[in-house]
């Protein structure tokens, strides 16, 4: 399966993501939003953005591995981050991108502050979409 990644002409330079993002036709995963929740439910991290995002990129990991794929099959992600603050947003998106998910960041990306997430003290949300390999 081959995923293309462009950047095309005439639109800004990107810090490691592509503007457009090609998949054949195939399976589709669709991840629930990734939450920095441990195994039990708690939220690991409380105040701590950069161990939510770690907890974070785990889960989306263990998510994508349950239907054999990996961050390379990833082909839209979307990052929420309750800040307004550009030095914080950009912080989450270093993390992820030094993460063991970071080559899921190198394909159709966005990155949102937001006011709030479902989970008390939750920093750090994560939407994945994967074209998953050959046939289950």
């Amino acid at each position: 399966m081959t995923i293309t990644r462009a950047n095309p002409e005439g639109v800004h330079s990107t810090p490691g993501y592509h503007h457009v993002t090609i998949a054949p036709a195939g399976r589709i995963a669709y991840l629930a939003g990734q939450c920095p929740l441990d195994a039990q439910g708690s939220l690991v991290g409380p105040g701590d953005v950069d161990a939510q995002v770690d907890r974070v990129a785990a889960n989306a990991l263990a998510a994508l591995r349950s239907v054999d794929a990996g961050p390379e099959h990833v082909v839209r992600t979307v990052i929420y981050v309750v800040s307004a603050d550009q030095a914080v947003l950009a912080q989450v998106w270093r993390r992820f991108l030094a993460s063991p998910l970071a080559a899921a960041f190198t394909t159709a990306s966005t990155l949102l502050g937001v006011a709030q997430l479902g989970f008390t003290g939750q920093l750090v949300e994560l939407d994945v979409t994967a074209a998953l390999p050959g046939t289950r």
